[in-house]
């Protein structure tokens, strides 16, 4: 029988305590963290260095013994991989260089170059795979081809995303042709994740929720779709975890439409609606707000109790409707862990 709780929740199982991980785990609310990242020196040599990115997303399993591990890497690996300029700015996140006409589109490389570049983080999944504790899964991820061709377009993270709609609406084809590449490499870096080690994988499309009609449908649910065949071809018993960020009502049936194993959800919906509206597909994760992590105190704990019994009786991992924030207290981490075991 399969014995780590995460694997089993995303066969399918209704577990009477859900499995806990947090996204961004692994970050600045850690002292530990802090340390290792002053010692690798920035934050892509950090995440280029094996052992260095081994051992941060080792430290808060750790410190709090949860039920996941998620590769320590970054969404904008991909894009560099492809040929993009990428650097970060401290206090002010990252740069890329940009790309805006189908001549940029051209230019970059095919996706089968990428895994050069990537090796690096492959190597990271074998080491972990090798020292996570025998309960605890391992996830690989991507970022989602919409939400990864907004950081190539724009140069930048942007309040709306406004340069990307732009270029869609200007080229469509060139657009299109974008999200084409980053999906195609999408699915071979996964994929070499898989083989070197992840047993679960998650696909963040952080802005999928600025896409509307049949935007939505063409570059968040199309390729997903596309990533999840052809994974779910290659290593068939490999769930996958999907991530349409502030998606709204279009997280109704939107496992059914990728194939997804899992829907995470944002702590922009409710979690009775969630459990009424989505998780009849299958298995949820979320949604805890990630302010709870700084504020703590009996709301936390009532929010994390009222949550886990919201998804109780089906699939449910919990976790946090977003990354948490490096302003966090680690000890509010602990008190959330309490509060779900307790429940």
């Amino acid at each position: 029988m399969m014995t780590k709780t995460l694997l089993r929740a995303l066969a399918g199982e209704a577990l009477p305590t859900p499995p806990i991980w947090m996204m961004r785990q692994a970050g600045r609310y850690l002292p530990e963290y802090r340390a290792t990242r002053a010692k690798a020196g920035d934050f892509l040599s950090l995440c280029y260095n094996p052992e260095l990115a081994a051992e941060v997303t080792l430290q808060p399993i750790r410190r709090f013994g949860f039920d996941a591990a998620i590769l320590f890497a970054d969404i904008l690996l991909i894009p560099q991989a492809l040929g993009a300029d990428l650097w970060f700015v401290t206090g002010e996140g990252p740069r890329l260089s940009t790309i805006t006409s189908a001549t940029g589109v051209a230019a970059l490389r095919p996706a089968d170059a990428i895994h050069d570049k990537l090796s690096p983080i492959y190597e990271t999944v074998r080491i972990l795979s090798r020292e996570l504790p025998a309960e605890t899964a391992l996830i690989g991820f991507a970022g989602a081809p919409w939400t990864v061709a907004t950081y190539m377009i724009a140069g930048r993270g942007t309040p709306d995303q406004g340069p990307a709609h732009a270029f869609k609406q200007a080229d469509r084809a060139a657009f299109s042709a974008l999200i084409d590449r980053i999906t195609e490499a999408t699915i071979l870096y996964l994929s070499a994740q898989i083989e070197a080690g992840a047993e679960v994988v998650k696909i963040f499309d952080s802005w999928a929720g600025s896409l509307k009609g049949a935007d939505f449908d063409d570059f968040a649910v199309a390729p997903a779709r596309r990533i999840i065949e052809a994974l779910k071809q290659r290593h068939p018993d490999i769930p996958v975890i999907a991530f349409p960020r502030e998606a709204g009502q279009r997280y109704i049936g939107f496992a059914r439409a990728t194939g997804a194993d899992c829907v995470a959800l944002d702590n922009s919906v409710a979690a009775d609606w969630a459990a009424e509206h989505v998780q009849i597909d299958g298995c949820v994760q979320g949604n805890l707000a990630p302010q709870h992590m700084v504020t703590g105190g009996p709301d936390l704990v009532a929010e994390a109790q009222r949550i886990t019994r919201a998804f109780r009786g089906r699939p449910h991992i919990f976790n946090l409707g977003h990354g948490i924030t490096p302003d966090a207290d680690p000890d509010n981490v602990a008190a959330m862990i309490e509060a779900v075991r307790s429940a």
